[in-house]
């Protein structure tokens, strides 16, 4: 049997050498406990089922009845075609670079061997993004992410950093060509934001922004500060995954009370002077959503019931962690009391994550939305801390 190329062979190479690619890839694995390994990546049969039982439900004109969950059912379906499609083209180019290496063994080629270690390399980065993809567990993942950011104590330089840490993720949406939209907005006295709500869409919206969920410090000259001193300022972000109904979120609208006010942001003459602003409060639990955004009363309202049932969703969640971890006898520590993360810009700059050890030494690109290497890192943490 002719020898193979010793980097070829993701899932379908044999042979002495082949194997040897395999050990190496899965000692790669088991640096990074916790995962799934990327030779399970993808149960193909599972999901070609699944989406043809999607396309029966699409195929069924009742469906159209609910244009929401039609369209949620559609993009569902889609997404699947392009995963399944995905794994086709991965197979096909494993094969041809498994042949062509079978080929360089036979008549060595310099400029061939070359695109092999190319493709290999490709192959590679493929492998582990798809492995990535496997740490999204979370049901909500593929959910609008409901976003909302808190100055705390500190005054105007909390403030600051609050419209500081709401700009990183327009830019970071942007950038992800996600669509990012206001649901309320409180301004800060002098400068900055006392809160602020969006709504983020994309894919793995929420399986994304959950890693932002916690307090963020940052430590800095204060420019509000005559004597220019270091100020260490503290904000809250809360990620809620956007539903719009859910069994497990029951609502019994006598608990709920309603106010209704002008909004008080920018918005133009006709949301300014009409009463269409929507302030829900949940009696038992105390939570508060309010939505200004809409020009309508009645879309302020509709948009302020979901991020309402997310917020209880995400309290529901939180008190079950929190009793599983009681029964392990763990510390659960207080959300505010304990930062996820430090944005130090002096004496040096760097970001640093508390809970993943992940760090960025340039401060000022996180700030400008680069958020992948954090996100990352808190999927492969969070498989981790749960296997």
């Amino acid at each position: 049997m002719p020898r193979r190329h010793p980097r070829v062979a993701p899932a379908c190479a044999t042979g002495t050498l082949g194997a040897s690619w395999v050990s190496s890839r899965r000692a790669h694995e088991r640096s990074r406990p916790g995962q799934p390994s990327c030779w399970a990546i993808f149960d193909l049969d599972a999901k070609r089922g699944h989406l043809a039982k999607l396309d029966e439900d699409i195929n069924d004109p009742a469906l159209w009845d609910d244009s929401r969950r039609a369209a949620s059912l559609t993009q569902e379906a889609s997404r699947l075609r392009e995963e399944i499609a995905g794994v086709a083209d991965v197979e096909q180019r494993t094969s041809d670079a498994v042949d062509l290496a079978e080929m360089l063994d036979v008549e060595p080629d310099e400029a061939m061997s070359a695109d092999v270690t190319t493709e290999l390399d490709a192959l590679e980065r493929e492998l582990d993004r798809r492995e990535l993809e496997l740490l999204y567990s979370d049901p909500y993942s593929e959910h609008a992410a409901i976003l909302g950011i808190h100055a705390g104590a500190g005054g105007t330089d909390s403030q600051d950093w609050a419209e500081m840490l709401m700009r990183m993720y327009l830019q970071w949406a942007e950038q992800k060509k996600y669509t990012a939209e206001f649901l309320d907005e409180s301004p800060g006295d002098e400068a900055g934001i006392k809160s602020a709500t969006l709504r983020i869409t994309g894919p793995h919206a929420f399986g994304l922004l959950k890693s932002e969920r916690g307090v963020h410090r940052l430590v800095r000259l204060s420019p509000f500060d005559s004597a220019h001193r270091r100020h260490t300022s503290f904000a809250l972000v809360e990620v809620t995954p956007e539903i719009e109904d859910d069994a497990d979120v029951d609502i019994d609208p006598k608990d709920v009370r309603e106010d209704v006010y002008r909004s008080s942001g920018a918005g133009g003459q006709h949301v300014n002077k009409t009463s269409s602003a929507i302030r829900l409060t949940h009696v038992p639990t105390g939570v508060v959503v309010t939505c200004q955004n809409e020009r309508s009363q009645h879309q302020n309202r509709e948009v302020a019931w979901r991020v309402l049932r997310s917020r209880l969703l995400a309290l529901k969640q939180a008190a079950h962690a929190e009793h599983v971890a009681e029964l392990r006898g763990e510390s659960m520590p207080a959300e505010w009391g304990s930062q996820i993360r430090s944005y130090v810009l002096h004496p040096y700059t760097m970001v640093k994550d508390h809970r993943t050890g992940a760090e960025v030494g340039n401060a000022q690109a996180v700030l400008d939305g680069n958020l992948d290497p954090f996100m990352e890192a808190y999927l492969r943490w969070s498989a981790r801390e749960a296997a």
